[in-house]
């Protein structure tokens, strides 16, 4: 029998060999077994045999391609397994006002986005998530604090009795030093901003005057300071660029000397945090940011004095809002019911991304004047004849309505036989029971409701796209394909990440053993890491549970989450970007909320990315006489930088190409054995590791180690090109 409302997986052949295949293996090993024989000629009799049985090699390969593969196949899809559609990549968009407006401004949610078209390439589109509103901020306090603290304690109000407010909330008063007369790193200021302002994303200019007096002291170009804002966890970092401080670290001298008057002000452009919750520190409550006077280092010059200021405002320029790569789709009509069960409409676009609220059926019976509506199911075996459900294929975009199942009678007959025998009922005269007598009728089920005929069908609203493309770079998203009042420009200053392209049927093999393992609850830590990479849908791309000595609460599950990123840049000879490996709040939360309904009660679940150790390779290598050409050498060492750059990632890293290892540490002879499988390469020089961590928004290179992090730390090896260094891998040709 065959069922429609049944996901059609895609088959695929156990031996795809063809008849010419077949042909042509059998003409090779002719010099093998009859060396005598050397007319092969389409008119040679053997050939004819050999065509022969290869035609009928070929009939017994079309029928053992149907078993057992296929069976296990067709027994997924009487489980309900269907392939998992891509997943969208996020990303932050910013968009850039053309000036300050006096008033809250609300970008609404569903504007899109994309990528600059090519001639090779397509645009990439991508959608806001939710609204984004701008609003007008009002600074409260402006304090000062001679140490760092993540919780300040002891904080000094500077604008009492010193600074007044003119009407339009900007802040003015007599010369205010905000670091110590001789500053000391650590050495901070505070500004807080009115909790009633919705500032959660804005991009801020804080613009500060000053006289050009005395100089600090400082490097213009590079000062010694950090600026940070409290996301309700911990204090992060918000200036982008050094380009972003036109005050030039408050050097005002160097502003005059420039030409400019710095008693007009000079701005400092913050790109909030979305998560800017209002809070209480001391007396004091509001959004928060800060600037530390941070230690200097190696020929960086600290302030000799602090830096002046004699007015201080605040006004929003922009906003930043979270964007899936999707395209949004409105009032499609699928079209007409027949008024049959089972019936199925293709949507236009496809793949599906998941739905939200809102994105749904809506039906419309004949001679009616308002619509029904229906809610999406992910199977039948729960919806009754009464029930409005239908079901959706994310990855082909086939919508289904509710099937009639016929079954004989006697099958429910013989199970309720077989329960009778079981709890002991034989002879106390259930036997003669009618419901048991023989009955070869049929009984008909209907799952789900069933559309009248003539209704008109019609999606709401969804969602397409998805897949490893929307993985761009930071800076590619550009063009605003909705038009928005007052945005001048937009951009993302980080790459999009999490995109994942359509499941295959071999990952489906591979995950549907574990899903019946796991049986949807969370309970081994084997549990909680498929549960994990089910949760990610497709945007985690590995998981380690922490043993139970490793985690020091009770009743705490420990996950470390790689996320999933785009390796193209490795076939480029690049590393990827270490931005792309951070946890982001919609993954965690994302997560969290699925792991919510599978773990025990009382369990506690807390995620983390590992700590990852970024490695710099160095050495020389020589290369067989044969390839001494400029040209060749340079693309030789080419294809070791790129093989270097893949063997050291938490993604296709390691030996296996699975992922580096967790805690695994990574020895010279790694490098060595590596190398070693291009024939092109002869010797090795001397190879040296040096260690990259990352300290406060820059990277640090260590001394040579050997071997590179400590084996029991859970870390992750990575390699990357970053800016502190400029290369992640020195090779060098040995002259």
């Amino acid at each position: 029998m065959e069922f429609d409302f049944l996901p059609k997986l895609p088959k695929s052949n156990l031996d795809d060999r063809t008849f010419k295949d077949l042909v042509d293996e059998c003409v090779l090993r002719i010099p093998r077994y009859c060396p005598e024989w050397t007319n092969y000629n389409p008119s040679d009799p053997g050939i004819t045999l050999i065509e022969l049985f290869a035609w009928l090699t070929d009939q017994m390969l079309l029928r053992f391609n149907e078993v057992p593969k296929r069976n296990y196949i067709t027994f997924l899809e009487l489980l309900g397994v269907r392939l998992q559609a891509p997943a969208p990549a996020m990303a932050d968009i910013t968009f850039y006002l053309s000036a300050a407006l006096p008033n809250r401004y609300t970008i609404p949610a569903g504007v899109e986005v994309a990528t600059v078209r090519t001639e090779t390439e397509e645009a990439i589109a991508f959608t806001t998530d939710r609204s984004l509103i701008i609003d007008k901020p009002l600074i409260r306090h402006f304090l000062s604090a001679q140490t760092t603290e993540t919780i300040p304690s002891i904080l000094r109000d500077r604008f009492t009795n010193i600074w007044a407010q003119t009407p339009d909330e900007n802040w003015y008063g007599r010369e205010l030093a905000f670091f110590d007369e001789q500053p000391q790193p650590g050495n901070s200021f505070y500004i807080v901003i009115d909790g009633s302002c919705q500032c959660e994303g804005n991009v801020l200019a804080l613009q500060f005057k000053g006289e050009a007096a005395t100089s600090t002291g400082i490097n213009p170009d590079a000062p010694p300071r950090r600026w940070e804002a409290w996301n309700g966890i911990e204090w992060v970092s918000v200036l982008l660029q050094e380009s972003d401080d036109s005050t030039k670290g408050f050097s005002f001298s160097e502003l005059a000397a420039q030409g400019a008057n710095p008693l007009q002000g000079a701005d400092v452009v913050l790109h909030l945090p979305q998560s800017w919750p209002v809070t209480t520190f001391t007396a004091f409550q509001g959004r928060w940011l800060r600037c530390v006077y941070t230690t200097p280092q190696a020929n960086q010059p600290g302030f000799s004095s602090s830096p002046r200021i004699v007015g201080l405002s605040a006004r929003a320029i922009g906003g930043t809002v979270g964007a899936s790569q999707s395209e949004l789709i409105y009032d499609e009509i699928l079209g007409e019911s027949d008024g049959t069960p089972g019936q199925t409409f293709q949507l236009q676009q496809f793949p599906v991304l998941n739905r939200r609220e809102g994105e749904h059926i809506e039906i419309l019976p004949p001679g009616s004047l308002s619509s029904q509506i229906w809610y999406e199911v992910s199977d039948f075996a729960n919806s009754s004849s009464q029930d409005r459900h239908y079901t959706i294929d994310s990855r082909t975009g086939l919508v289904q309505f509710g099937p009639l199942i016929r079954e004989p009678a006697q099958i429910q007959q013989q199970t309720e036989w077989r329960r009778v025998l079981g709890n002991g009922e034989w002879g106390m005269g259930t036997i003669n029971s009618p419901s048991l007598l023989p009955n070869t009728q049929e009984l008909e089920r209907q799952y789900g409701a069933v559309p009248p005929r003539g209704a008109v069908i019609r999606m709401v609203a969804y969602r397409t796209g998805g897949g490893r493309k929307g993985n761009v770079q930071r800076g590619t998203i550009t063009v605003a394909k909705t038009a928005v009042p007052y945005v001048a420009r937009v951009t993302n200053h980080a790459p999009a990440r999490n995109g994942a392209d359509a499941e295959s049927l071999e990952d489906a093999v591979i995950r549907v053993p574990a899903m019946l393992r796991t049986r949807d609850r969370a309970v081994t830590p084997e549990d909680f890491e498929v549960l994990t990479l089910q949760a990610g849908a497709g945007a985690v791309a590995r998981v380690r549970c922490l043993p139970p000595n490793a985690t020091k609460e009770a009743g705490t599950v420990r996950l470390l989450v790689v996320p999933a990123a785009n390796t193209d840049a490795i076939n480029r000879a690049e590393g990827i970007e270490p931005e792309l490996f951070n946890l982001t709040p919609q993954l965690r939360n994302q997560i969290l909320a699925y792991l919510d309904e599978r773990r025990l009660l009382g369990v506690q679940v807390k995620l983390q990315a590992p700590e990852y150790v970024g490695v710099a390779v160095q050495t020389e290598v020589a290369l067989e006489p044969e390839y001494n050409h400029p040209s060749a050498q340079q693309e030789i060492l080419g294809k070791l930088r790129i093989a270097l750059y893949r063997f050291l990632n938490p993604i296709t890293g390691g030996h296996d190409g699975q992922g580096w290892p967790f805690g695994r540490p990574v020895y010279p002879s790694d490098i060595v054995t590596l190398f070693q499988k291009f024939p092109a390469v002869r010797y090795l020089g001397v190879v040296q590791l040096f260690e990259i961590r990352y300290i406060r928004d820059h990277w640090e290179r260590s001394q040579p180690q050997n071997p590179v992090i400590d084996p029991g730390n859970l870390g992750l090896i990575c390699s990357w090109q970053n800016t502190a260094l400029r290369s992640g891998h020195v090779v060098n040709l040995i002259q």
